[in-house]
């Protein structure tokens, strides 16, 4: 007799696999639905003309009601006359063979208009057209905007105090006083109005290459080929920060203009973003190959603009950290930006050419081609007076609109100095825009003021009408 605990295990249901069941579920459906494998299911017309509507709507609602064509009317404008030979003095045309073609067709056409008794016809279609292309060869080909005339600027002061050459340049917000950087490795603050010494600052144990002045705080910063970043306290005169980071020469700064945030770049080919408070890196923006030259800084997108030595001229998203566009345009380093004090562009100098920029997409504008040297600044006022300067220490003054040069001019060296020591640095206008200020090799500051005795007689602008071919890149 077989144990009890092998009679319950006997009558225990034998389990199946997981693929056995699968297998006869499947062929248990085969089965019952192989009788309609080769029918096909009947179409539902409602829903068929259902979902085409709801197509339609989706993809051809712009177009799926055609307007009906537009009734022709009679044109109440009067066209311009031409001044043939046969006009009287007042202007008047004496016949009718003085106006424009694209006036007598457009009458035709509209004399045509009621005799249609009904609708447009062809023959008055016809007139139309032809009227239409008339007009459009009566049109004047664009051509290049008329520069405004701006007063010729001469040297109005020479400011010597520095050792070596001066390198930087920033002007005071309150339009009281500016600062300046030099080879000499100090920092000195000049009087604007009379151009005296008032205070020298050192600390740098190199060339100060940049100095910005704080328009919401008593702070003055400056950076250097030490490597070394420095936030001066102008009520103690006293270095009360550093920023620690860059890893070789530091050749620009820039202040944000509503955030307390510093913006530093280098021979490292990075722009260190820094909290002006804390002392802390926010942000390292790389991208760069080569010398970070030039920044600018802007409220709006993109905050942060870059040149470098690469050729190419980057815009940065502060809040992201990182590139929003790069502009390649350039053949050559790019030494120089400057931002119009009113418009939303900027403009970047190199060798090459200068080239103008809408933002925040970095649109191309211009080029200002002529000034055929190292471009190593460049300066812009409210009245539209783009100034830029070379190594060779030509200065070359343009109407940003056009882009016409309507002032060259080469500065004088100083008794005592090499002819080769002509080269300008960094400038400036004035918060006025009445002053330019240049730092130059000759290890002197230069005032330049607008010539009270030019006019529009003595220097007419020598513009010519050319049509207007604007450049690829």
């Amino acid at each position: 007799m077989a144990p009890p605990a092998a009679a319950k295990k006997a009558d225990a249901p034998k389990r199946l696999g997981i693929d056995v069941l699968t297998y006869r579920s499947v062929k248990r459906a085969r089965d019952m639905f192989l009788s309609e494998h080769t029918s096909v299911a009947a179409v539902d017309e409602s829903f068929r003309n259902t979902k085409m509507s709801v197509r339609g709507r989706a993809e051809y609602s712009d177009v799926i009601h055609i307007p009906a064509p537009a009734t022709i009317r009679k044109d109440t404008t009067q066209a311009p006359q031409l001044m043939l030979p046969g006009n009287g003095a007042d202007g008047k045309s004496a016949t009718s063979a003085s106006k424009l073609v694209g006036d007598a067709a457009a009458a035709a056409a509209a004399s045509a208009v009621p005799a249609a008794s009904g609708g447009a016809t062809s023959s008055a279609l016809a007139l139309v057209k032809q009227a239409a292309s008339d007009k459009a060869l009566a049109l004047k080909a664009p051509s290049m905007p008329k520069p405004q005339w701006h007063p010729q600027w001469k040297l109005m002061r020479v400011i010597q105090g520095h050792e070596g050459w001066v390198r930087c340049i920033a002007v005071e917000p309150g339009n009281q006083w500016f600062v300046t950087g030099s080879a000499d490795r100090t920092i000195k603050i000049w009087d604007l109005a009379s151009g005296t010494r008032k205070l020298s600052l050192t600390g740098h144990i190199a060339t100060v290459r940049g100095v910005a002045v704080s328009p919401r705080h008593p702070y003055l910063f400056s950076c250097g080929e030490d490597k070394m970043v420095k936030c001066w306290d102008l009520e103690t005169n006293m270095v009360i920060r550093h920023y620690h980071g860059h890893l070789s020469a530091v050749y620009c700064l820039a202040l944000h203009p509503t955030l307390d945030v510093l913006m530093t770049g280098g021979r490292d080919s990075s722009v260190r973003v820094w909290d002006m408070r804390t002392k802390s890196q926010v942000h390292c923006l790389t991208g760069h190959t080569n010398t970070v030259s030039d920044l600018l800084a802007r409220s709006t997108d993109p905050q942060v603009i870059s040149a470098s030595h690469d050729s190419t001229v980057r815009t940065w998203d502060l809040t992201a950290g990182k590139s929003m566009c790069t502009l390649t345009n350039h053949k050559k380093s790019v030494r120089a930006l400057v931002q119009h004090p009113r418009e939303n562009t900027f403009t970047s100098a190199s060798p090459d050419n200068i080239k103008q920029w809408y933002l925040p997409e970095g649109k191309f504008i211009q080029n200002l081609q002529g000034h055929n040297a190292v471009v190593n600044s460049m300066a812009c006022n409210s009245e539209g007076v783009l100034v830029s300067g070379a190594d060779n220490g030509s200065l070359s003054f343009w109407d940003y609109r056009t882009g016409y040069r309507f002032q060259q001019s080469d500065t004088i060296v100083q008794p005592g100095s090499l002819d080769s020591e002509a080269g300008i640095f960094d400038m400036t206008f004035d918060k006025s825009g009445s002053r330019l200020i240049t730092c130059e090799a000759d290890k002197t500051i230069k005032v330049y003021k607008e010539d009270p005795a030019s006019t529009e007689a003595t220097h007419p602008v020598k513009w010519k009408p050319t049509m207007m071919k604007k450049a690829r890149f």
